[in-house]
């Protein structure tokens, strides 16, 4: 009786991601059907255990345009999609999916965020004028304590609570520098 490897998936609105995941697998059999029927056997091991996947995918694809990766640790097989279109499972068969199937999380994009311009990802933020935005929110208490905690005098004088209590600030330093004397008065 064959085993089955852990699988992943993920999905563009063209393609499928299939990521097998089987080290130092042998005898790697790959078979891709236009209907949708997927089929995959190898051995792994110092004992080639038998592993196995098959399964209907949901829609059709094309065989042509799909390609597979085979690595020291996993198999990739990226499925090209007949029909531009999202797919609401991987699997034919409604109901939950096997437990070897797990969704790839490092590849998994949302539906919205398939168009690779509006991705945050790739910071395209398509010509967008932020200089017009009020960054400013409605509660200004906040930054207002903002500025206390990095001791910034909220008057714009950069005066801090250090200088404040040395008895030195900003103008009686300007002054000082002005009327050529060595040192602020107290």
């Amino acid at each position: 009786m064959s085993r089955h490897p852990t699988t992943k998936w993920a999905q563009r609105s063209d393609k499928v991601y299939l990521t097998i995941e089987l080290p130092d697998a042998k005898d790697v059999k790959l078979n891709l059907q236009p209907d949708g029927h997927f089929y995959f056997s190898a051995t792994s091991g110092a004992d080639n255990t038998p592993y196995e996947i098959d399964f209907e995918l949901l829609d059709k694809v094309s065989v042509e345009e799909s390609k597979a990766a085979i690595g020291l640790r996993n198999i990739c097989y990226l499925v090209k999609k007949a029909e531009k279109k999202w797919w609401s499972r991987l699997l034919k068969k409604e109901g939950k999916p096997p437990v070897f199937l797990k969704v790839d999380w490092d590849k998994w994009i949302d539906e919205d965020d398939d168009n690779e311009h509006s991705r945050f990802g790739d910071m395209d933020f398509g010509g967008m004028d932020f200089s017009k935005l009020d960054m400013g929110g409605a509660d200004d208490e906040l930054e207002d304590d903002a500025a206390d905690a990095i001791d910034i005098d909220k008057d714009g004088d950069n005066e801090t609570e250090e200088n404040k209590a040395e008895g030195s600030n900003v103008e009686e330093v300007a002054q000082a520098a002005a009327t050529n004397e060595s040192e602020p008065k107290a």
